[in-house]
């Protein structure tokens, strides 16, 4: 292909990007900011692509997400709002705002994360963050919240349908677990109550048989297979299960608090920022396991600095020497 040929972009993920920018900024987009940023038209006007055909392309597309009910309010000049030569596009953020109200049960929940973990697959695409860093450098403010769209869940864990099917039947089930700092996995079998999401991960709460008591799970330390027995137990356990769990988990949340410095502008930033509060130079978040959120700090590199507690810094820099050596060692 010649080196100016534009980009093949398929046409729905261009639509996907261009819903997130324009639902990422209250003031709106203008049609050059836009056909410059956006992935998807951004690669075309590179490649040379005439300004009169992103043009059509784009009001093609405006007008194919407008058939699809997605409400691009166009504004025109703040003196003149019938003036539109430097119209400028969004998608209001108050038109998928929930009413204050409404409330959902664990399993709602559960059913809405898995759904926004689909969308996050296209929505905070490596082009879509791209587009959007590409906008906020042009001084525009971008709504940091639309980074909620990309949850860190993970949809391909074996164990999430067996456990899910065995909650459902009141089936026994037994799993091999592999806490940290322990050598090798231990067989737990469990009453499964409810599978729960908490910071973006999902644990399995029940009633571990072998200690006569209610634990929670994380499912990415189940390491095999989760085998379903004959051992039925009682559905009325069910009941409030999932709110048990997550009250649980705050509780250990709040006992667990991280003083963390973090550069601004940056994915670490606006992913932090949904659960934390700010601090006289940094932010406070909790968190209920030291190796799991020193994973994901691990996982920004020099974007975030831990100031407090002490373990997490040490579990931080652990992973990234692991890292560095990995990488030296394979170079």
């Amino acid at each position: 292909m010649p080196a100016n040929a534009p980009a093949k972009n398929p046409p729905e993920e261009r639509l996907v990007n261009l819903v997130v920018a324009l639902m990422a900024t209250d003031q709106g987009l203008t049609k050059d900011t836009i056909l410059s940023s956006v992935s998807g038209y951004r690669e075309q006007t590179v490649a040379g692509a005439s300004k009169d055909a992103l043009e059509k392309m784009f009001e093609r597309d405006k007008e194919s997400l407008r058939g699809l009910g997605v409400p691009i309010e166009t504004i025109g000049d703040w003196a003149d709002p019938d003036d539109l030569r430097e119209a400028r596009y969004r998608v209001p953020s108050a038109e998928y705002e929930l009413p204050e109200d409404i409330e959902f049960t664990p399993a709602e929940l559960a059913l809405l994360n898995l759904a926004g973990g689909v969308w996050s697959e296209s929505s905070m695409s490596d082009d879509a963050r791209s587009g959007l860093r590409k906008i906020r450098a042009l001084g525009i403010p971008v709504d940091e919240p639309i980074i909620g769209y990309s949850p860190r869940i993970s949809l391909h864990d074996p164990s999430f349908p067996l456990l899910q099917q065995a909650i459902e039947q009141s089936r026994v089930v037994t799993f091999p677990y592999l806490k940290p700092g322990e050598e090798a996995p231990r067989t737990r079998r469990v009453q499964p109550l409810a599978l729960v999401e908490y910071e973006a991960r999902w644990h399995v709460f029940g009633i571990d048989l072998g200690v006569g008591a209610d634990r929670t799970f994380l499912l990415s330390r189940i390491v095999g297979p989760v085998v379903q027995t004959r051992e039925g137990f009682d559905p009325a356990l069910r009941e409030g299960a999932g709110e048990r769990a997550l009250r649980g988990l705050e509780q250990v949340a709040a006992r667990s608090t991280a003083h963390l410095e973090v550069n601004p502008g940056t994915e670490a930033a606006l992913r932090l920022a949904r659960r934390a509060t700010p601090a006289e130079q940094g932010i406070r978040v909790s968190y209920v396991d030291v190796h799991i959120f020193a994973e994901e700090l691990a996982s920004y590199g020099p974007e975030v600095r831990v100031v407090e507690p002490a373990e997490l810094r040490d579990r931080v820099i652990e992973r990234l020497a692991a890292a560095r050596d990995l990488n030296g060692a394979s170079a």
